[in-house]
């Protein structure tokens, strides 16, 4: 097939640090490639891929020492790319968004078919009134929770992240400490992951991105946690870095305070055979297999509890889990699978949104259409 794949302009493809939605861009990429299909990334120009690159900006506009408002050149760039993407859709079998929302008046009557990834929370006014706006785009969650605040929109399916097992590391967990690994922001919560290991009575050492938004939020609430005993703060690691850094941890603490799209970091953790801790939020309940991957739990103290039970849990059958459900190859064949079904309906009835019901713990009781649920 000839498939577009269009990344967000902030971070490059790979990034070169933190950046979830490039990463899993980069994945699903260089994965269409090795199977044989002609891929065009639009993305940043410091951008590395094995598929056609064509560069909508020259770095990635967080890392371009000469722009003064990110927000203004972040509009202006991306309404850039959908108009040249706009004009090479003829050659394209088929076209999959990453950006938001930008595509939405540009592609909503597109002949070619198009699909758009939702990678972030949806419980805004703002983002729920695009989706309403432009309620026949197709649309893919990367989880079932996610579309819990628009379970209206034209759903089409439900993919869950993947990773190639190539990035994995294995560890003992025999490193003495516990890891928080992400960004420093209120709904991350990194400090009920110091109350917890402080309440547990473990070392933790957090790897975390601050970003602008949320400096005052870190000088404030978070630095001066970072004096008590055990706490260790390392910064931003690189991809190697960060899951060695896992890898080596007893457990990674996950307790998030906001609906969780997906949780990139605690597939990440399992593929290294760690782990996870997590609050009930979210995917949370999609991702861990209770009491096989980790423990999902309700407080701080159900988590310090959990931190004494992890040493039960087979760090080989975590990574079993991992290469069975969050495969980077299972992710691509999900997605080629959808590309088909677009493909099919062209010139028929639009593909139909895909329903879907819950049961207690967040799982799909129905298996409406063929997509990654079916795998489980």
């Amino acid at each position: 097939m000839r498939i577009a794949q269009v990344a967000p302009l902030t971070e490059s493809v790979p990034p070169q640090t933190y950046g979830g939605t490039e990463r899993v861009v980069s994945y699903l990429t260089e994965t269409l490639v090795s199977l044989g299909h002609e891929v065009t990334l639009y993305a940043s120009g410091d951008s590395v891929t094995s598929a056609e690159l064509r560069a909508c900006c020259e770095r990635a506009l967080r890392l371009d020492p000469e722009i003064d408002d990110l927000s203004r050149t972040f509009e202006q760039r991306h309404d850039e790319m959908m108009r040249r993407v706009l004009a090479d859709s003829g050659e394209y079998d088929v076209i999959h968004f990453h950006v938001g929302w930008h595509e939405f008046p540009y592609f909503s009557r597109s002949q070619t078919p198009c699909v758009s990834t939702k990678h972030g929370r949806l419980d805004e006014p703002k983002v729920q009134e695009r989706l309403h706006r432009f309620d026949g785009f197709p649309l893919i969650s990367i989880s079932d929770a996610q579309r819990r605040p628009v379970p209206d929109a034209n759903w089409v399916a439900t993919i869950h992240h993947g990773l190639p097992d190539t990035l994995t590391v294995a560890g003992s967990g025999q490193r003495g400490y516990l890891a928080f690994l992400g960004r420093i922001s209120p709904e991350k919560r990194p400090d009920l992951a110091i109350k917890i290991a402080q309440r547990a009575g473990w070392p933790l050492r957090i790897a975390a991105k601050v970003d602008p938004v949320d400096q005052a939020y870190f000088d404030t609430m978070i630095r001066p946690l970072l004096s008590l005993p055990g706490i260790e703060f390392v910064g931003e690691l690189g991809e190697a870095d960060k899951m060695r850094f896992l890898a080596g941890a007893h457990a990674l603490l996950f307790p998030i305070d906001w609906p969780e799209p997906f949780g990139l970091v605690m597939i990440e953790a399992m593929a290294c055979g760690t782990p996870v801790i997590a609050f009930r939020r979210g995917s949370v309940p999609e991702v861990i297999d209770q009491g096989v991957t980790g423990f999902i739990v309700e407080t701080v103290d159900d988590a310090a509890s959990a931190v004494a039970r992890v040493h039960r849990l087979n760090r080989q059958r975590v990574r079993e889990v991992f290469r069975h459900r969050f495969s980077v190859m299972r992710m691509a064949a999900d997605h080629v699978r959808l590309y088909e079904r677009l493909v099919a309906h062209r010139h028929r009835a639009p593909v139909a949104a895909e329903p879907f019901q819950a049961d207690a713990g967040g799982r799909r009781l129905d298996r409406t259409s063929k997509t990654a649920n079916d795998q489980r």
